[in-house]
């Protein structure tokens, strides 16, 4: 069993940073991969950023390339994602999700565990 708990969201201006962290308790850390998913209102919730269990692959929406980066920390049992050039549009509950030895995957049904949500919210 993995407890999520995701410290770190808050409200930034447009083309600033945030970083957000998902420290996680329970055992075997190392074998999870972990991901990050947000929901805006009104619309459905969307795969961010994912790092395998071994920390080997990263996959990102198209909407963050280049702006977000994904990273863990197995010795602190902590992922992050780093937020750099914010937009209003990235504006939304942001949720850390992880599952064992999980190949890389964007449906939100394909993890069992999730953090509690964080808001991000950015002003233009």
């Amino acid at each position: 069993q993995v407890q999520l708990v995701e410290p770190g969201g808050g409200l930034v201006q447009a083309g600033g940073s945030l970083r957000l962290s998902c420290a996680a308790s329970g055992r075997a850390f190392s074998t999870y991969t972990m991901a990050w998913f947000r929901q805006a209102p009104g619309k459905e919730r969307e795969s961010v950023a994912i790092i395998t269990w071994s920390g080997g692959r990263t996959t990102y929406a198209d909407s963050v390339k280049g702006r977000f980066t994904i990273s863990r920390d197995d010795a602190k049992n902590t992922a992050y994602l780093q937020m750099n050039s914010l937009k209003p549009e990235d504006t939304a509950v942001y949720f850390c999700a992880a599952d064992r030895l999980k190949p890389i995957s964007i449906q939100s049904q394909s993890y069992a565990y999730w953090g509690q949500g964080t808001q991000v919210t950015v002003s233009s």
